[in-house]
């Protein structure tokens, strides 16, 4: 089986890279490398080399021009040091079949950037953003969330109803209708936040922190290599990080999404 060589990558702002790492090397990545996005630009690191790569959360640049903007702005220009714009590389990742998971801050890049919804037809373009909560504040609480199985999403294929929190202000899922009903219609809605009782997808808070429409809590693009999730698997990636585990409350972890992306790079997942 080919080993699975991940990249996680960190700088101005990001704080969620350890974590991430640590996440994937439980996963059973082979080899994982935390990187700084200068290293790319520097051409010190090749994002060819590896398989599968992470946008970690955090805070880029402060979320001053709002969350992951100036991140998808430098992503957008920059070059590297051959003179090729990243972009190009990372677009060349994913044709080459790579794996890409945004969390937080990182689906908030991507969005902005334009890889996600990735509607058939529409890659690339910006159709959604994430803003600010309903609640008009940062919200940090565990959320009860579960997968579609109808969507070609990779990390999440045959999840079980999964519990991870959430930290963040900006995570409400802004569209027009019509990009709307096509995310929903080609089941790129990977995740979504649900009502622990029924099971069922919620807009009422707080089982829906942000507000979401069709309680969105993560999208895949259609080719289901690309993820991006307001909450945060990392931090849910032992027993002992649910508040619940003294009194014996098991859940399955958040490690199970990057499990499925080791799974399927390895061959052993379709």
């Amino acid at each position: 089986m080919p080993p699975v060589h991940t990249l996680v990558i960190t700088g101005y702002g990001t704080n969620s890279h350890l974590e991430t790492a640590h996440t994937a090397r439980l996963a059973g990545s082979d080899k994982v490398d935390i990187v700084h996005f200068s290293d790319l630009l520097g051409g010190r690191c090749k994002l060819a080399d590896y398989g599968f790569v992470i946008f970690p959360g955090g805070f880029m640049d402060g979320d001053d021009l709002g969350a992951a903007q100036t991140g998808a702005v430098r992503w957008r220009f920059a070059r590297d040091a051959s003179g090729r714009p990243m972009l190009d590389s990372l677009w060349e990742f994913l044709d080459n079949g790579g794996l890409l998971l945004g969390i937080c801050n990182g689906f908030q890049l991507l969005v902005k950037l334009g890889i996600l919804p990735g509607l058939r037809g529409m890659q690339f373009e910006r159709l959604v953003s994430l803003g600010h909560n309903d609640s008009g504040r940062f919200e940090d609480r565990w959320v009860h969330l579960k997968a579609n199985p109808a969507s070609p999403c990779v990390f999440t294929r045959n999840l079980p109803p999964m519990i991870m929190p959430v930290r963040h202000g900006e995570g409400k899922v802004v569209a027009d209708a019509d990009v709307l009903k096509k995310i929903e219609a080609e089941d790129l809605i990977a995740l979504q936040y649900v009502d622990p009782k029924s099971g069922l997808p919620s807009m009422n808070y707080p089982d829906n922190p942000n507000g979401s429409p069709l309680g969105i809590a993560g999208l895949c693009d259609s080719s289901g290599h690309v993820l991006g999730l307001m909450p945060h698997p990392e931090a849910f990636h032992h027993v002992t990080n649910h508040p619940g585990w003294t009194r014996g409350e098991v859940n399955a972890p958040g490690t199970l999404l990057f499990v499925n992306a080791v799974r399927y790079l390895r061959g052993e997942q379709a």
